[in-house]
């Protein structure tokens, strides 16, 4: 299957999680993207330096965001490489071209495409994924089509969080607004599975070996993140997303009226952090899991 043939030529109707990323997810992301991107730079000074990755590669960074780890990924592989970074929303995408007008990279290609569905196959020497297939609700179609993108022996590295306890940067708020809210509930729209639903190294192992991987590794990545410019920003970074943010946008009026009481909570906690130079920083941890591509 080609690139063409993938997204462009026969399109698909949108999945209930694509469409709920594009409608109600994406703006709250890109009103802190500032967060996102920079507040993960000692993740990626961590894992960058060691990815199988070489002048000269073709390259597929799903989930690619605003880019930016696609165009760090292009400075790697050089001119004579390739680099195609594939996410589901617009808006996303029309922010990362945007980005690559103004940068000076020609081995840089934007498509807009669902993972679980299908990806270009066979093409690929490296495929990457920071923080993006967690979200998959059907993650071993996800991780296989991830495999079909890679050419026999081609290698794939996927970074996840690990369990909640050791990402006090996202559990903490959510342990906090749950004082105050109702849990979601069965019925409650969702970005998927969720942050931590490949924290176990055990069930996300049997995934990729379901999906046809060999010499799947696990390293453990502990580093800050940083969550907000100041107290107030990261406030309102908790509470628009991640699992704190799901609590709040589900309850609704409840979850107004107890604002001002959550704010407050929230602040106490908040303030008691680490202060870096660019704002408040919280601890976090990660999984970074690589895998190789056998063959069919």
């Amino acid at each position: 299957m080609s690139m063409a043939e993938t997204a462009t030529d026969a399109p698909r109707e949108d999945t209930e999680f694509v469409r709920f990323w594009n409608e109600v997810l994406a703006p709250k992301f890109t009103r802190f993207r500032h967060v996102l991107v920079d507040g993960l730079t000692y993740h990626s000074e961590a894992v960058f330096p060691k990815l199988p990755v070489k002048a000269g590669d073709r390259v597929l960074d799903v989930g690619c965001g605003w880019g930016d780890t696609a165009m760090k990924l292009a400075r790697i592989v050089g001119p004579e490489g390739k680099v195609v970074g594939i996410d589901c929303c617009d808006a996303f995408l029309a922010d990362a071209k945007a980005d690559l007008a103004d940068a000076d990279l020609t081995n840089v290609t934007f498509m807009r495409g669902d993972a679980e569905v299908a990806l270009p196959e066979g093409e690929f020497d490296f495929v990457f994924s920071r923080f993006g297939t967690m979200f998959f609700a059907n993650p071993v179609a996800g991780l296989r089509n991830m495999r079909r993108a890679l050419r026999p022996g081609g290698r794939m590295v996927h970074i996840v969080w690990r369990d909640p306890a050791d990402n006090p940067w996202l559990s903490m708020a959510k342990d906090i607004v749950l004082q105050y809210l109702p849990a979601p509930g069965e019925d409650a729209r969702t970005c998927g599975p969720g942050p931590f639903s490949m924290a176990d190294e055990a069930t996300v192992r049997k995934m990729m070996e379901i999906a046809g991987y060999t010499d799947i590794a696990f390293e453990r990545v502990d580093a800050p993140v940083r969550v907000g410019d100041d107290v107030e920003d990261a406030i309102a970074f908790q509470l628009a997303i991640g699992p704190a943010g799901e609590v709040f946008r589900e309850a609704g009026d409840l979850a107004e009226q107890k604002r001002p009481e959550i704010e407050a909570a929230l602040a106490e906690a908040i303030d008691d952090q680490v202060r870096d130079a660019d704002g408040i920083v919280i601890d976090s941890s990660s999984w970074v899991i690589s895998a190789r591509n056998p063959g069919d």
